[in-house]
């Protein structure tokens, strides 16, 4: 910066300030400082200028898998609306790994950034890591909370199950529910939810036993597993509930291995549902009963709600409750598998 001060004849300040703000300046400075730019290609380092600050313009972002299509939803959506705000959203996976999930944290802190976004892996989470960040910034958790006095925002998992549950029982057999490996708290708070939505109805709940196992990799584990079941006397009932679509895929590609008819017509073997409406759950075969959740909502207050508790401006003049957990309805979608 003060090499480039002196090439274009300016004050350091004054440099600064266009950098910080290009609509600050006069035209006649703007124009020269945008001339030297061009001429000599210089361009401040935006990690070594935030080191500087007391409060950075760069937001973190953890997410567990950067390919799954709910993540790069939720993530494409605070992009948008932190760069709007004047703010650089900065990405990194933890890949479903604890290690790679502390790491990143580590990261965050060197870069001095001004809050966080994070969709923790939850029971394998470095929680004292985490702890010691939320007491140096502010922090949002999404898709599924650390803990039940952390800020939150995500799918109200009582009212999906509920919804998807209570369609099942009066449309069908009750459903038995195929869960996902334990890889957050989404596990245990989708088995909750199930259990109590069949407790409701006056329903028998069955919970289908399956194979400890801790990977990322859900349509796998659902495909193994219902190769497993079905060679060894099939599911409770003929109506199979899955903890979340990708869990689904693999129990509907493994069904159709085994020459059952998954669907909801009279001479179908299995109705199969699942959770979270997956971009690709319309187009498995047959199309995918599931629940909806509204990824674009859970992006934008995710991030609103971070940058109200930066004290910046949101679009819903900061209306959020006061314990700062916002669970959204979600919807279902009647399709061809149940």
């Amino acid at each position: 910066m003060e090499d480039f001060s002196e090439f274009v004849g300016l004050s350091r300040p004054t440099v600064s300030k266009y950098f910080n703000d290009p609509g600050s300046v006069r035209k006649k400075t703007r124009d020269a400082i945008e001339a030297a730019i061009k001429q000599s290609g210089f361009r401040p380092n935006i990690f070594a200028v935030n080191l500087n600050r007391r409060r950075t313009n760069i937001l973190g972002v953890i997410v567990p898998n950067s390919t799954d299509p709910f993540y790069m939803a939720l993530t494409r959506r605070i992009e948008h609306i932190a760069n709007q705000a004047g703010f650089l959203a900065f990405v990194l996976s933890s890949d479903g790994r604890p290690e790679m999930e502390e790491r990143a944290i580590e990261t965050f802190k060197s870069m001095n950034v001004a809050g966080a976004i994070i969709a923790p892996l939850g029971v394998q989470s470095h929680h004292r890591t985490l702890t010691a960040l939320g007491a140096s910034i502010p922090l949002i958790y999404v898709d599924s909370p650390l803990d039940d006095s952390s800020s939150f925002v995500g799918t109200d998992n009582r009212q999906s199950f509920r919804l998807m549950v209570d369609y099942l029982c009066r449309s069908g057999s009750p459903p038995c529910y195929f869960g996902m490996p334990p890889v957050n708290n989404n596990a245990m708070a989708r088995r909750d939810a199930y259990l109590e939505a069949m407790q409701q109805l006056k329903m028998e709940p069955a919970l289908v036993e399956t194979t400890p196992n801790a990977a990322w990799d859900f349509e796998k584990f659902g495909f193994d597993e219902t190769l497993r079941i079905l060679g060894s006397g099939g599911f409770p009932t003929r109506t199979v509930l899955c903890a979340n679509d990708r869990v689904a895929f693999g129990v509907i590609a493994a069904a159709f291995q085994s020459g059952l008819k998954v669907g909801r017509d009279a001479d179908a073997d299995l109705r199969v549902a699942g959770h979270d409406d997956h971009p690709l759950s319309r187009y498995t075969c047959p199309p995918l009963t599931t629940v909806a959740q509204n990824y674009n909502e859970i992006g934008r207050l995710a991030i609103e709600l971070l940058l109200f508790k930066l004290g910046e401006t949101t679009d819903d003049g900061g209306a959020f409750p006061e314990d700062e957990r916002i669970l959204l309805s979600a919807e279902i979608m009647l399709r061809g598998s149940a």
